[in-house]
């Protein structure tokens, strides 16, 4: 691929993939606002006690055989197929599985209403093995615009179905029926959306190649999983369901930008970066240019959002879910790195080299949960610290490993990042500063924006240069390919 066309790829590639997961989520979290508003934290708590259930339960769905399929440049049909009946295979067991622990899952939480929760819940993961393919499929031609079109419809009509079920005064089961509608129309879109069908019988050839890759890649992703999700679970035990609806409800604010961008990056610098694999000065280019970049657009951001986050819970959730306007800021802190190390992760990934992609999971997971154990008995405030402390030292972890296949080594890396970094803190400070003295809520947040947008444009003029250079080229390369 030459660099024009990689270039060009790129940059189609992020628009779609930004249009596909902002849209994505700025619906859901339109919708998850409205419910918000209409339910209790104690009823996203009840949801959050058994989300791990769920994630595990798609890790080993996947299984790490998308990104085997996207990795590997002679696919075949044969491949594809295999992929999916695999898919269905464990999804089924998956859900059987997820029917028969339902019980103990509602007798270790005290919670009677989880088992059904659970047993109707787990359909979706037996709906989202039916569409593995297709979505890796998408994602190999760089097609996130079928991909936009996909999540944005099936979002909104869960969405729907969710508010009308909330105001009917269903309570949670608004939530569990809005999972379980979002699984049922994805799948179906894919299906119409995508022309490919199994055509061949499973392969060992085929499985044996993707299970050896993948395997490794779905062992790291449930240690990721697990450790993600290994908060809500130790929240849920020893303190109430409105305290935990009030930390998932704050994760998810941060996530909502920190995250989205690190899946944006991803899903769009994997099969990018795959293709210049044996090309080192490109690949470094590459590199060196996706991390500045993720940094200049992920850092004022989560910086902006901590130094507003008080007034912003009061306006969007109503005061009554003040109590997670904190942990919202220390987690900002936490998730502001994230796009890092996606994309130190993701060049593992390209080299073939997800054993080490485990090694560097399991050292980071084992400090994390010390970490995580320290701060139980100190409250939740205590544990969104620590969650930055072990932020700060999987930075470490992955820049270290990862810089030596392409000889961007850690410091290298934060000599890159350390302006904007700064230029973020600053930011963040002088936003949290200006809105002190004002009592209006939305009068805060007006000027803390207008501040911080006004602050962080004229202030990069000087600091960050190459990285607006960057997002013109990204923007005027695809109002060209248009």
């Amino acid at each position: 691929m030459s660099h024009q066309t990689l270039r060009q790829a790129t940059t189609k590639g992020l628009f779609w993939s930004t249009i596909e997961r902002f849209s994505n989520q700025g619906v859901s979290f339109l919708f998850s606002v409205i419910l918000a508003r209409m339910l209790d934290p104690s009823d996203f708590g009840i949801i959050a006690m058994i989300t791990i259930f769920f994630a595990v339960a798609q890790s080993f769905v996947d299984s790490g055989f998308s990104n085997a399929l996207v990795r590997k440049t002679d696919r075949r049909e044969e491949d594809l197929s295999t992929c999916f009946y695999f898919n269905i295979g464990v999804g089924i067991i998956a859900y059987i599985v997820l029917f028969l622990i339902a019980p103990l899952v509602s007798s270790f939480y005290n919670q009677p209403i989880l088992s059904p929760i659970i047993r109707i819940t787990g359909l979706g993961v037996v709906l989202n093995s039916l569409c593995v393919v297709q979505q890796a499929l998408f994602t190999i031609k760089i097609d996130f615009k079928s991909q936009a079109k996909v999540t944005l419809s099936a979002t909104i009509i869960s969405g729907i179905v969710g508010v009308v079920l909330a105001y009917q005064g269903y309570g949670v089961w608004a939530l569990v029926w809005q999972g379980v509608v979002m699984a049922s129309a994805r799948m179906a879109l894919l299906w119409l959306m995508s022309k490919w069908r199994p055509t061949t019988g499973f392969s060992k050839y085929s499985f044996d190649y993707l299970f050896g890759y993948g395997s490794k890649l779905l062992a790291s992703g449930l240690l990721d999983t697990i450790y993600n999700n290994i908060y809500p679970i130790v929240i849920g035990k020893f303190y109430s369901p409105a305290q935990l609806g009030n930390y998932s409800r704050a994760l998810s604010f941060a996530q909502l930008p920190s995250s989205n961008i690190t899946s944006i990056l991803q899903r769009v610098t994997f099969p990018v970066l795959s293709t210049i694999q044996d090309d080192m000065p490109r690949l470094q280019t590459n590199y060196r240019r996706l991390l500045k970049l993720s940094a200049f657009i992920v850092f004022p951001l989560m910086m902006g959002l901590a130094a507003v986050a008080f007034p912003v819970i009061r306006i969007i959730l109503t005061p009554k879910w003040e109590g997670c306007s904190l942990y919202l800021q220390i987690i900002c802190f936490a998730l502001m790195w994230y796009p890092i190390h996606a994309i130190n992760l993701n060049l593992l990934q390209v080299k073939g080299r997800s054993d080490l992609f485990l090694r560097l999971e399991i050292i980071k997971k084992i400090v994390g949960v010390c970490i995580m154990c320290i701060t139980i008995p100190l409250g939740i405030t205590a544990m969104c610290i620590g969650m930055v402390a072990s932020s700060f030292i999987a930075l470490f972890i992955n820049t270290f490993y990862t810089g030596k296949f392409i000889d961007i080594q850690y410091l290298k890396q934060m000599r890159d990042l350390l302006p904007i970094f700064v230029n973020s803190l600053l930011t963040g400070g002088l936003i949290f500063i200006s809105i002190q003295f004002i009592t209006n809520d939305v009068f805060k947040l007006m000027v803390g924006v207008i501040i911080g947008v006004l602050y962080y444009i004229l202030s990069s003029y000087f600091f960050a240069r190459d990285e607006i250079d960057e997002v013109k080229r990204l923007l005027v390369g695809q109002k060209n390919d248009e």
